[in-house]
């Protein structure tokens, strides 16, 4: 008989437990309208990660020997023949080397400048939307801070406008409103910042091996005059 009430207790607990939790989205709903521009923000934000690491995994891809293949060939004076390999790749540093390449029997200090302008066009590429997962690595924190704001305004005009004793059911949709809004935009700031902390890297290593294949290649020009 005891062991029948204590089972029925427990059962009881477990059935209560699960009428009061509360799932993710029925929990990310009361953050109220403010968790609009946090959910668009973060979709924004896993977007351009996703498309820069492609974009930046496939920028570095340069094939193995390809200076020294150029090297070779400009020695030999095959000219043509180093531009057409130079052609059959799309990463930047190829680019750079197809246009030292056809420079070939201008002014060194041409070379220099075309191959400079090429890199830059291809930085500017490899850097294209890291300002904005910056801006919201900065902008979801405060637009959920706003959101804490309206939050406990809620929650204190509802205090006002209740007569004799306040019910923390009333006072709750403005509390969650407040922590769920505030958690939610750290959260999309933190990770939105160390996407982008990231891809500079990423960037920077690319950026490296352009400049050093840069310095190469003049070098080779230098050594040929």
């Amino acid at each position: 008989m005891t062991l029948l009430q204590v089972t029925t207790v427990a059962d009881s607990a477990m059935v209560n437990a699960s009428d009061s939790s509360v799932n993710l989205f029925d929990l990310l709903l009361k953050g109220g309208y403010v968790m609009i521009p946090l959910l668009l923000l973060s979709a924004a934000a896993i977007a351009i990660f996703v498309e820069r690491v492609l974009t930046i995994k496939k920028s570095s891809k340069t094939p193995a020997g390809l200076l020294n293949q150029v090297k070779s060939l400009v020695t030999e004076g095959k000219i043509d023949q180093a531009k057409m390999m130079c052609s059959q790749n799309e990463t930047p540093i190829a680019k750079m080397l197809e246009k030292g390449v056809s420079r070939i029997g201008s002014p060194l200090k041409n070379i220099e400048v075309s191959i400079e302008n090429v890199g830059k066009v291809e930085i500017y590429r490899l850097e294209k939307n890291l300002s904005l997962l910056a801006t919201i690595s900065g902008a979801a924190p405060m637009i959920g801070f706003l959101g804490t704001v309206t939050g406990m305004i809620q929650a204190f005009i509802a205090i006002a406008q209740e007569e004799g004793s306040v019910s923390p059911k009333l006072l709750s949709e403005g509390i969650y409103e407040a922590m769920i809004t505030t958690a939610v935009g750290l959260s999309v700031g933190i990770i939105a910042y160390l996407g982008y902390n990231y891809l500079v890297t990423q960037v920077q290593k690319v950026i490296h091996k352009m400049e050093y294949t840069s310095v190469e290649f003049i070098d080779l020009l230098q050594e040929s005059k």
